[in-house]
């Protein structure tokens, strides 16, 4: 019973030091640039691997289905869920570019890319931030504390300021929540 009240205290404190800091103008100014991509006709692409892979699904999967409200579906596109294109990237052009290719054949000027790195320096989210930039995206990224390489490459990088990766996870799930209900609107 030890570690599961340890637990719940450590995700109860990292919640309300997060919601007392700067982090939450930054979740509003990624809601803003999604709500603007969107109601512009673009659509956003999100990224990451292993935890962050099934984030990055779970967030797609509420923008094309549905959060809290009945609305139209909302054009999010996981780049972790396509085997054939993951696999053939891969082995084609190494394991670096299994997310930028997608962003160089997916996306356009005015689209959005939300990476999730919990230490901010996956190869393979930097590499597609960089394609994106290129193609004159707006670059959402999620990490842990200090923000790795990705705090200087994206618009916003919201570094939640905890060193353990599961704790860190689950703000990135809360806040990802909390922009799609923003997106949805209040």
């Amino acid at each position: 019973m030890d570690i599961i009240k340890e637990r719940f205290a450590e995700h109860i404190a990292l919640a309300q030091h997060v919601a007392d800091s700067g982090i939450m103008q930054q979740v509003a100014d990624a809601a803003a640039i999604i709500k603007t991509a969107l109601a512009g006709g673009h659509k956003v692409l999100f990224c990451g691997n292993g935890g962050s892979a099934a984030d990055s699904q779970h967030l797609a999967a509420e923008f094309v289905g549905r959060f809290q409200k009945e609305r139209k579906g909302i054009a999010g596109i996981a780049l972790t869920v396509d085997t054939s294109i993951l696999t053939a990237v891969a082995n084609d052009y190494g394991y670096d570019r299994v997310f930028s290719r997608q962003v160089e054949a997916l996306g356009q000027s005015g689209d959005v890319l939300v990476g999730i790195s919990t230490s901010g320096n996956s190869k393979n989210v930097l590499a597609a931030i960089a394609e994106a930039k290129a193609k004159d995206m707006k670059c959402i990224g999620m990490t842990a504390e200090g923000g790795g390489k990705m705090k200087d490459e994206c618009d916003i990088c919201i570094a939640i300021p905890c060193p353990v990766t599961a704790r860190a996870q689950e703000m990135h799930i809360l806040i990802g929540h909390i922009i799609c209900e923003l997106v949805d609107g209040e």
